[in-house]
């Protein structure tokens, strides 16, 4: 009989996403962020490095079930093609005037980024992890706020902060990461790379 180590037997942290890896993409992400910053708003932010957008969180998985996600994705992207996708306009959840997430949206190519995130979901429900609570809302996360941390600020810096287009990248892959949760914000590691 083999042992199980205590680090094998630790569940993983994971999601699926699709990574910004356009460097000017990512410029003017960061500049959206010191923009909202330099108006005062206390966010934790999100670093450039990690800047992306999720399609299915998975949460604590056993480590034997990442190689179920692994298979569940190849079959998800699986005729999937890849497509350009905008990044456009600035909002936070649950709304402007109570904001707990800040966020930017998507512009062109959003319709595809909502049917790879519906291949995603379905592939991985039929593997046996369970669905999502809400349905999909493209964005892409730049910080989130402390509970009680919105200010009425919040409302008009996004405002100002908000472009037509941050600018747009192709989409050639979907990604498996893990997250490891720090004092000093989560660090996100590919496990998997599913090119499209």
């Amino acid at each position: 009989m083999c042992a199980i180590s205590d680090k094998e037997a630790q569940p993983i942290r994971t999601f699926v996403a699709v990574p910004v890896h356009s460097p000017a993409l990512v410029a003017a992400l960061e500049s959206a962020q010191a923009t909202l910053r330099q108006a005062g708003v206390r966010a934790r932010w999100v670093r450039p490095g990690q800047f992306h957008f999720t399609l299915k969180f998975l949460g604590e998985i056993p480590a034997s079930q990442v190689e179920v996600a692994r298979a569940a994705l190849e079959r998800a992207v699986s005729g999937a093609g890849p497509f350009d996708l905008e990044i456009a306009g600035l909002g936070a959840f649950p709304r402007p005037d109570a904001a707990r997430v800040l966020w930017a949206g998507c512009g062109d190519g959003g319709a595809r980024l909502i049917q790879l995130a519906f291949r995603v979901e379905s592939a991985l429900v039929a593997a046996g992890f369970p669905p999502e609570p809400r349905p999909f809302t493209a964005h892409l996360t730049l910080g989130r706020l402390p509970a009680g941390g919105s200010t009425p600020q919040v409302a008009g810096a996004l405002r100002r902060s908000a472009r037509p287009s941050f600018g747009r990248q192709p989409v050639t892959e979907v990604v498996l990461y893990r997250s490891d949760l720090r004092p000093d914000g989560p660090v996100y590691t590919p496990l998997s790379r599913f090119p499209l």
